[in-house]
């Protein structure tokens, strides 16, 4: 009603002067029809990409409502275009307006008066709830079916639960309220795939999808010929200011794991002065670390790392396959036999191609020690095992907002 009915209704009565004639003819004239029906289209497109985002976890579900209106909107906006369909700029122009603003303040509002509730079932190992922020878990003493509506319940599925609680189970999906594996729920709420032991690994699920990873690669060449050309008078200025600014080569190559393990040299603009090279795989490891405020960092390459502007030359890499815009950052050979050697599983992330941005860099930004380093194995194993077109969409948009905040970089 406020998104497309009301800008419509307005328009209409500003134009006639008349609600009698304005009800009569709305529908009859082109422009004014073709405006209604893409309001209503943009909306409701809007209202599917916006569910769709925030189906994931850890998302601030109003800070997608602007993107996914944006996106819907687009999309009406270049089919009338295309189609060469008349219609009325402001009308559209309103609809979308009204459509974020309302969005935006429902979102807010009621993701900061609401917290997640679940109760738990007391069987199985449940020490990883503990912790977890903005969760409230109730502990149930009895199995008797939880009176609290839009609650679901948690139980650990793989340990051994009574016929009394099994009953209960049932009863509550025969109701309609949802029961959650834990493990699952875990993954869900902290967007990361626990990887302790071997029996909680479950790599057969762990395998990425293949299907929308062939035509994920086509859409990355795509995206690099288009931007190659595009950021080239950006990339030479760039260019400039860092000869000018210290000695030393544009480009930075530095050999890193990559794709199934194979080795490959990336590309970056060089935002450190040169050093000589390291002797041992000791000094190779410090070396590949970046420290907070590292002295080593130029003057034009500190601001290069905070807008990650840096990592554009990396185009290059996925012209030549070896990257994709979206997935696990690659991590220097050094670092890479390091963290093998200390991590399980650790060489399973090479299972896709490694990326400019990725799940664990917008959730966790830059990290090099290995406690660190074992939570955004979990995020990286969690972009392999839930990769979609949807969670690259929703680490395009975090990239944005990391990009302008410079969060995260070092």
């Amino acid at each position: 009603m406020i998104a497309v009915v009301l800008p419509s209704t307005v328009r209409g009565l500003f134009d006639s002067r008349d609600f009698d004639y304005f009800s009569r003819t709305i529908l009859e004239y082109g422009n004014s029809r073709n405006s209604l029906i893409a309001s209503f289209v943009g909306l409701f497109v809007g209202v599917a990409l916006f569910r769709r985002l925030c189906n994931f976890p850890g998302v601030r579900s109003y800070e997608y409502v602007l993107p996914s209106f944006f996106m819907s909107y687009g999309i009406v906006t270049a089919a009338l275009l295309i189609f060469r369909l008349e219609y009325i700029v402001s009308v559209v122009a309103t609809s979308f307006a009204l459509a974020v603003m309302t969005f935006f303040v429902i979102c807010y509002l009621s993701q900061r008066y609401t917290a997640y509730v679940f109760h738990v079932v007391p069987c199985g190992d449940m020490s990883r709830l503990h912790g977890i922020p903005h969760v409230e878990w109730d502990y149930l003493c009895e199995p008797v079916l939880p009176k609290m509506p839009g609650a679901g319940i948690v139980v650990d599925l793989r340990a051994e639960i009574g016929d009394e609680w099994e009953r209960l189970l049932a009863e509550a999906a025969l109701a309609g309220v949802p029961v959650y594996h834990c493990k699952q729920l875990l993954e869900s709420i902290t967007g990361q795939v626990q990887i302790e032991h071997i029996s909680e690994n479950s790599l057969g699920s762990l395998n990425p999808n293949d299907g929308y990873g062939k035509v994920k690669q086509g859409i990355d060449l795509l995206i690099a010929l288009v931007a190659l050309p595009m950021f080239s008078p950006l990339l030479l200025l760039i260019a400039l200011a860092i000869r000018l600014d210290s000695p030393g080569p544009v480009l930075f190559r530095q050999l890193r794991m990559g794709f199934r393990g194979h080795p490959f040299q990336v590309y970056k603009f060089r935002t450190m002065r040169p050093v000589t090279a390291p002797g041992t795989n000791d000094d190779a490891r410090r070396a590949a670390i970046t420290q907070s405020d590292d002295d080593r960092i130029t003057r034009i390459g500190r601001f290069l790392r905070r807008t990650r502007i840096d990592e554009i030359p990396q185009i290059l890499n996925i012209l030549r396959g070896e990257m994709s815009w979206i997935g696990p950052r690659p991590e220097a050979m050094a670092l890479s036999g390091w963290y093998q050697s200390e991590i399980s599983f650790y060489s399973y992330r090479h299972v896709v191609k490694p990326g400019i941005t990725g799940w664990a860099q917008v959730n966790q930004g830059h990290v090099a020690e290995i406690h660190d380093v074992h939570y955004k194995l979990c995020y990286d194993f969690y972009y392999i095992k839930y990769l979609s077109a949807w969670l690259d969409t929703l680490i395009l948009f975090r990239t944005i907002r990391t990009v302008i905040t410079g969060s995260g970089a070092k």
